[in-house]
């Protein structure tokens, strides 16, 4: 099982530290970042956010770095760490663009982007940007059969209900084939539909090892609709603010995952260092189980 983990740069954290922090997890045999998204946030809001007992964004943020121009960064001071999305904001984002995001930061990597999305569930965020936060199911559904579309070799065409494209070129296409992983987030039954239907894997988040067994069964299910199985997806757990130990990082690999996201805090490279040998330290050691 691969370890990697999920961070977030904002206007506070030093250009610097951004290269030398990515640096020393690659160095560390770090897996790959992954790197959340939001365009705006604000002081009061109704939505709630799910992962936390509040319903507040923890630390009550004001703002992050989009994540494609840090990965951007990020690939041209790494060679082999895994670039992720956790999660793109795919209905509230314009689909052509982001196809095109997605293949340059692929291409200019040498093909190391890891494509996590989502629906989102701010909705005034998805409100100050025009979009219909109660169709965002059918927008991402609708999005990521355009980018598969623009990613395909050739002339690209496309016709759906609210995106239309007439015969165009679209280059550079992505280096992985067919096109980077798409792994789609959420733990609802729409989210594990999407799963299914599109995506190469899920992304299922704040899931102890005991809450990821009981999801299964309904992703088999979901899987088996669409004439699939397990075996044809991979699965990614960020555990959040569960425990990861030596214990836990068995239960979650004897459960089939193939990568953990730990989230990854630390206010300088010296105690980075610590928290990332800490991680590594819960890696069970046996061959099926190696940090790559």
């Amino acid at each position: 099982m691969k370890l990697s983990v999920a961070m977030a740069f904002s206007s506070h954290t030093p250009v610097s530290y951004i290269r030398d922090s990515t640096q020393l997890l690659e160095a560390k045999g770090i897996h790959g970042i992954w790197m959340p998204e939001h365009v705006l946030f604000f002081p009061e809001y109704a939505s709630t956010y799910p992962y936390s007992e509040n319903g507040r964004m923890p630390g009550d943020p004001e703002g992050l770095l989009d994540p494609f121009t840090a990965l951007t960064y990020i690939a041209a001071h790494t060679e082999k760490i895994r670039l992720g999305t956790g999660v793109a904001l795919v209905p509230q984002r314009q689909p052509v663009y982001t196809a095109k995001m997605v293949a340059d930061v692929d291409f200019l990597s040498g093909g190391r982007v890891d494509f996590g999305v989502g629906v989102g569930w701010l909705k005034e965020e998805m409100d100050n940007l025009g979009v219909d936060f109660h169709q965002r199911g059918r927008l991402c559904s609708e999005y990521i059969d355009l980018m598969k579309a623009l990613w395909a070799p050739g002339i690209t065409q496309f016709s759906g209900a609210t995106q239309t494209l007439t015969a165009c070129h679209f280059n550079p296409k992505p280096v992985q084939n067919p096109h980077p992983p798409i792994y789609f987030g959420g733990e609802s039954a729409a989210a594990l539909r999407r799963v299914a239907r599109q995506g190469d894997g899920w992304y299922g988040y704040d899931l102890t090892p005991q809450g990821l067994e009981d999801r299964l069964p309904d992703l088999e299910g979901e899987l088996a609709n669409e004439g699939r199985r397990l075996d044809d997806i991979k699965i990614i757990v960020g555990p959040n603010k569960h425990p990861v130990t030596p214990e836990t990082v068995a239960a979650y690999s004897a459960l089939g995952v193939d990568q953990l996201v730990v989230p990854m805090f630390a206010p300088n490279l010296e105690k980075l260092g610590l928290r990332i040998d800490a991680l590594l330290d819960s890696q069970v050691d046996t061959d099926e189980q190696v940090v790559t």
